[in-house]
């Protein structure tokens, strides 16, 4: 009973960062109704970069932050702004192979620079530190963190959305784009805009991933399959929904690891099988207003 319950309770800290690593990829879908297939490996490709400032610089993880997370949202308002806009407004075929090709080139880029070899980010004490209940049940101080951050930002998210100009331009685009540039809209601007968003998001889910685990240049498809998973199950559009969907995903996975080792992966994808069986619209789906 106790090993169940423990295996739910890390299973519900995992799924904070699967939702982190969907809530930039929902974000786009839900302004630019874009599939980013390299989104995954954007991911990775900022964990390498927090990497390479700590190896510059000599600081920490989280210090690192302050570099990485504005550096990789340039680098997205400027992909944005200068490639994938180019694709939008021709069907869904153009982006989604841009982005496959992007995916491909990252991939070897960072096959090239840092070679195959697994890296991890070394966060010191943290990375160990735990609350211990009784003997059998314990939490770890780093997971906790990762959830926490993760409502953090998709609750920053759901305010900055519904609560703000940007929010209520973002919605304006995303539901008619030719009505906002009548209105006096950029869109391309707004859509560079929440690109740069997205991949701050992702610099940050970059950079607990690699605290977490080791990760290398082929790492990124599956984070990416763990991101649609947690947005499908959570529901198309609702951000506090692709918490849900990360969380369902992490518990899981979770318990399936506690029945089998080989197991935690296959459980994922069996209940979000079973999610898109019963409920296909998800969980938590987008109403119309």
């Amino acid at each position: 009973m106790i090993g169940t319950l423990n295996a739910m309770i890390q299973g519900l800290l995992l799924g904070g960062l699967y939702a982190l690593f969907a809530a930039g990829l929902s974000l786009i879908f839900g302004v630019m109704r874009m599939v980013n297939i390299a989104h995954g490996d954007l991911i990775v490709a900022s964990a390498y970069f927090a990497y390479f400032v700590m190896q510059m610089l000599g600081i920490g993880p989280f210090t690192s932050l302050l570099i990485v997370v504005p550096v990789v949202a340039a680098f997205g308002y400027a992909l944005q702004r200068w490639l994938l806009n180019y694709t939008l407004g021709a069907g869904d075929l153009p982006p989604l192979l841009v982005t496959i090709a992007l995916s491909i080139i990252l991939q070897n880029v960072l096959l090239i620079v840092f070679t195959a070899d697994v890296h991890r980010l070394q966060a010191g004490p943290i990375e160990i530190a735990s609350w211990a209940f009784n003997s059998e049940l314990s939490v770890g101080v780093l997971p906790v963190l990762q959830f926490v951050t993760s409502v953090i930002i998709i609750g920053a998210l759901q305010l900055l959305f519904y609560k703000s100009s940007f929010g209520r331009a973002f919605r304006a685009t995303s539901d008619d784009q030719q009505v906002a540039q009548l209105m006096g809209i950029e869109t391309r601007h707004i859509f560079s805009l929440a690109m740069a968003l997205s991949l701050a998001v992702v610099a940050v889910a970059g950079v607990f991933l690699a605290i977490r685990t080791n990760f290398n240049p082929f790492t990124g498809p599956l984070l990416l399959i763990f991101g649609f998973e947690a947005i499908v199950m959570g529901g198309l559009g609702s951000l506090w929904g692709t918490l849900v969907g990360g969380i369902l995903l992490g518990i899981a996975q979770a318990i399936g690891g506690q029945i089998q080792v080989g197991l935690p992966f296959v459980a994922g994808h069996v209940a979000f099988l079973a999610v898109l069986y019963f409920l296909p619209q998800g969980l938590f789906p987008k109403v119309s207003q």
